[in-house]
């Protein structure tokens, strides 16, 4: 059994691990690079093995960053299946229609206003290249073993990180892979916590906060703090969030700030993302994995007004605050949450509030990290809004909950890598493991193999 890393080295996305096994031949994740161009360009670059010699593909969940590949993986020539959760699958064929749509409408709009270097600008891939590849979606329920390929089992178990997530596991009868994909947190306010683990010969293990701790804080009082100043100067809070996730989590909190007198009932709350509209009917759907109660995942669903067409997004812009503007995309890289920053980062009395990991190079992280102007369709739009960062709302295990977790293994793995964190984060995470756990690290890098021996 050999693994080659094709992404998630040396940054937190692009996942996609190729394992080989005598004649078989496995993709487990198969994400989009995003952030800096240099990793961008890697999605344009072609794959360092045929894609129709894939025998199948396993998602450890629905994010861009682990499934946002596939659409080209089957235009290129996959035609094997792609093993998931139903709830993973379910999520699929809402983000990654959206994602052909987006990257669609981006080059659309660049070969409009002729600020992109090409000509003409094209998208990675079409929305119906997205929707061709759904019919390869093959859902497995957690805890069920099952035969991905010659020679291999697998299974999935929860990963507590968003609805369907899981660790996957495989083994050739002699040894065993874990992948932990990324890992929730034990004391979500929406998600269960992450399935305890036996653990495996060899481990790879993600690193996104692997040299950070969440504060020690509420953060539905942070999140309540921040709307209350804003409100109070009239101004509008926009949150970039995934769909998937975040949204949800930040949906949950604004009602039960709402129910409990913090910020008024009345105030405006506009969830302009119907595809985080349709996510959050996904959640519904597979609530057994929450731990709202019924009546709880009702009142997150309808705690804000969902802005369906752009007409009704562009007259947001228009708008004078309070108010509340969730949008996607996470770290502002594309999506109608670019409009709204345009609109509203220069003028102080706003504030951007980022609740999650921003990675280098992309536009949230620029802005996260102070820049007085921040490029947006070709122009210089000066950041004058307050910007505020709400990390415990992160969905992903910082340095001490992942140790936690790997604890929970009853035996020691004999090598394990360490992927998707910046560099800082992932030698972070290699020498506490070492120190503390004594076991044998490695962080691989981008396109290395190893043998498992």
């Amino acid at each position: 059994m050999k693994i080659q890393f094709l992404g998630a080295t040396d940054t937190v996305t692009g996942s996609k691990y190729l394992v080989r096994h005598v004649k078989s031949t496995l993709l487990v994740d198969c994400g989009l690079f995003q952030g800096y161009k240099p990793l961008r360009l890697r999605n344009w670059s072609p794959l360092p093995m045929d894609p129709a010699g894939i025998d199948a593909v396993i998602l450890t969940h629905a994010h861009i960053d682990h499934s946002g590949y596939l659409p080209l993986l089957a235009r290129q020539g996959f035609k094997g299946k792609v093993f998931c959760t139903p709830a993973t699958a379910d999520l699929c064929r809402i983000l990654l229609p959206d994602a052909g749509h987006l990257q669609e409408e981006e080059a659309e709009y660049a070969n409009r206003h002729g600020f992109s270097k090409h000509a003409p600008a094209l998208p990675l891939y079409t929305r119906e290249d997205a929707l061709r590849c759904l019919k390869l979606l093959h859902p497995v329920p957690a805890g069920k073993p099952w035969h991905p390929a010659p020679g291999l089992n697998a299974s999935l178990t929860p990963s507590g990180h968003m609805v369907g997530s899981s660790f996957v596991r495989l083994d050739n009868g002699s040894r065993s892979l874990l992948f932990s994909g990324d890992i929730g947190r034990p004391n979500d306010l929406v998600l269960k916590p992450p399935s305890p683990m036996d653990g495996a010969d060899y481990l790879v293990v993600e690193s996104t906060y692997g040299d950070r701790l969440h504060k020690d804080s509420d953060p539905l009082l942070a999140l309540g703090q921040v709307i209350q100043r804003t409100a109070a100067r009239g101004g509008v809070v926009v949150i970039p969030a995934f769909a998937v996730g975040r949204a949800q989590s930040l949906l949950h909190c604004i009602e039960v700030l709402k129910t409990q007198g913090v910020i008024p009932r009345s105030l405006p709350v506009y969830l302009n993302s119907p595809m985080a509209a349709k996510a959050t009917q996904v959640y519904l759907k597979h609530k057994a994995e929450l731990r709202l109660t019924s009546a709880e995942c009702e009142a997150m669903a309808h705690t804000a007004h969902i802005v369906e067409s752009p007409e009704e997004s562009r007259l947001l812009n228009a708008k004078h605050g309070p108010m509340v503007i969730i949008a996607a995309s996470g770290m502002a890289t594309g999506g109608r949450v670019v409009h709204h920053l345009k609109a509203f980062a220069p003028d102080k009395r706003n504030t951007i509030v980022f609740a999650g990991f921003q990675p280098g190079g992309t536009r949230g992280a620029l802005i996260a990290g102070g820049a007085p102007t921040v490029r947006i369709h070709g122009q210089e739009v000066p950041v004058r809004a307050e910007v505020a960062m709400l990390d415990d709302l992160s969905a992903h295990s910082d340095a001490a909950e992942i140790m936690g977790w790997l604890r929970g293994f009853k035996s020691a793995p004999r090598q394990t890598f360490i992927t998707h964190g910046e560099p800082a984060a992932a030698d972070a995470m290699r020498q506490r493991i070492e120190r503390e756990l004594h076991w044998p690290c490695k962080i691989p890098c981008y396109l290395e193999t190893a043998a498992l021996a």
